[in-house]
């Protein structure tokens, strides 16, 4: 970093809010580097949505750090698309960031081009079994499952006609792959938002049903916690 600019001035401030309490435990000049390349690279990028792609980066390495991986993953998820979408190659990100982070982006971009032909109950299966096998380290994977989610929770910028196709991709390949992984929290998230969009009127239904009913559940935790203060 520049004489007198230390990494966490380099970092949005929402990420570093993603990261309080245990930044202690991170590489704050590798992910800043990483984040700082991302934003060259990318520049001019846009998302479906019209935001900067870089923000897309930041969601997903703010996911990563939810579930507490390491200073290696959350860089090379700020990177995970540059080799793909850019001029980039692999070697320039091992001169750059190491050869650790090189695999992983390489293990990423490998993912990013296999196309899934068909997802019948039958070949899911064989569709997970084939991306855990492609990936050398299992963090392609869990930086994966972030992108995915990530990309989850900003479907509704996608064209209608894709929607239910990714949706559907996500509740039969991705959502039981962080289940097999043990990343519950991503995992559920996933599947809820698969089915927003594979069955919207019974989501609507359910999410208005959960409203209606939310004043009660919340009049008797308050019960319950008046109880167990008093004792």
């Amino acid at each position: 970093t520049a004489q007198g600019e230390g990494p966490r001035s380099l970092l949005p401030k929402d990420f570093l809010a993603a990261l309080d309490g245990f930044e202690h435990r991170l590489d704050l000049d590798l992910i800043a580097s990483a984040f700082r390349y991302s934003v060259e690279k990318h520049e001019g990028q846009k998302r479906a949505s019209g935001e900067d792609y870089v923000t897309h980066c930041v969601e997903v390495a703010k996911i990563l750090s939810e579930i507490d991986l390491d200073s290696v993953s959350i860089a090379a998820s700020l990177l995970h698309d540059v080799v793909e979408d850019t001029d980039t190659t692999v070697d320039d990100i091992r001169v750059e960031f190491g050869e650790e982070v090189a695999i992983i982006v390489d293990g990423l971009t490998k993912l990013s081009r296999f196309e899934f032909s068909s997802i019948a109950e039958r070949q899911a299966e064989t569709y997970r079994k084939l991306l855990l096998s492609m990936a050398r380290d299992a963090r392609v994977i869990l930086i994966k499952l972030a992108d995915r989610l990530h990309n989850m929770r900003t479907l509704e910028h996608m064209p209608e006609e894709a929607r239910e196709r990714i949706a559907l991709e996500t509740r039969e390949i991705y959502a039981p792959l962080a289940h097999r992984l043990g990343v519950g929290r991503v995992k559920w998230e996933l599947e809820d938002l698969a089915f927003k969009f594979i069955e919207p009127e019974a989501y609507r239904g359910l999410v208005k049903t959960v409203k209606s009913k939310r004043r009660d559940r919340e009049g008797l935790i308050r019960g319950m916690v008046e109880s167990l203060r008093t004792e």
